[in-house]
């Protein structure tokens, strides 16, 4: 978990412990606290020390509970100051995959110039639509996402839905991807043929410089996990637990330092063609 997303759940945390102990009536045990909320002893103390994350109900209740219900919103705001940069997997895909497709499609239309970097998969942007079943069908699988939060026909429709910015003049869309990543069978090896096909289609188009980074070629810095930096103003980066929005311009102007070193390492045009032909010559789809 992100350091400063645990430093902000603690800080929050002993905000919480703050105020049982400065309850109007006298000062609260969590026991008596945990009482008037109905919860288990334990949630009081998860809360408290910052081993577990509050719902806006939770604040809520909380600010009720110890008889000072004007502080909620002070609560509310330091939840999502620190939520609003660092979403966590569960909570985003608490109602499926499309609400986040959403979020992402807002962001990418506002944006004029988008800089990529993917290690293990194909950029969104590029990917087939029967690529991106795939991968929303392993992420769903992971997050045991069932019933009406298993949306992936909603979430591919929506991704490609997204891919029309590519079409738009005065766009421009700079991907980097590792040739690792077009080796990855997350997918039947016909699908991930396409996607390679797919990829091959793409350069050449005004709105796209797409780089492949060969797996021989000489790196300056490790190639970590994946982000999107859109218009110098947001870099949206992916992890196991959660994506963290940063938009500070120390982090970005970071993040866009990491893109333009690993792009020294890309090759461009009938190069990044050559490597594509290559990786999709090793695949026999049945």
């Amino acid at each position: 978990m992100s350091t400063d997303y645990q430093q902000a759940r603690e800080a929050l945390g002993m905000r919480l412990r703050e105020l049982r102990l400065s309850a109007p009536g006298g000062r609260l045990t969590g026991t008596v606290l945990a009482e008037r909320l109905g919860w288990p002893h334990s949630k009081v103390y998860k809360l408290e020390g910052g081993r577990q994350t509050a719902t806006s109900d939770d604040l809520r209740a909380w600010a009720d509970a110890v008889g000072q219900p004007d502080t909620f919103e002070e609560l509310a705001a330091r939840l999502q100051g620190f939520e609003s940069h660092i979403r966590s997997w569960r909570r985003q895909l608490a109602a499926g995959h499309l609400p986040v497709q959403d979020s992402w499609n807002l962001e990418v239309d506002r944006s004029r110039v988008i800089y990529a970097w993917e290690e293990s998969v194909v950029p969104g942007m590029l990917q087939t639509a029967d690529y991106a079943r795939h991968m929303f069908l392993r992420y769903a699988d992971l997050q045991g996402l069932q019933g009406p939060k298993r949306d992936t026909d909603e979430a591919v429709r929506a991704r490609m839905k997204r891919q029309a910015w590519l079409y738009e003049g005065g766009r421009k869309f700079h991907a980097l991807v590792w040739e690792a990543a077009l080796y990855a069978l997350i997918c039947p090896p016909s699908v991930l043929a396409s996607q390679l096909d797919r990829l091959m289609g793409v350069i050449g188009m005004d709105t796209v410089e797409l780089g492949i980074i060969p797996l021989g070629a000489s790196l300056k810095i490790p190639t970590a996990n994946g982000f999107w930096v859109l218009d110098e103003r947001l870099v949206i980066a992916e992890d196991w637990h959660a994506e963290l929005w940063l938009d500070d311009a120390d982090s970005v102007a970071t993040y866009l330092k990491v893109w333009r070193t690993l792009r020294e390492s890309a090759v461009y045009g009938a190069d990044a063609q050559n490597v594509i032909g290559r990786v999709r010559r090793t695949l026999n789809p049945r």
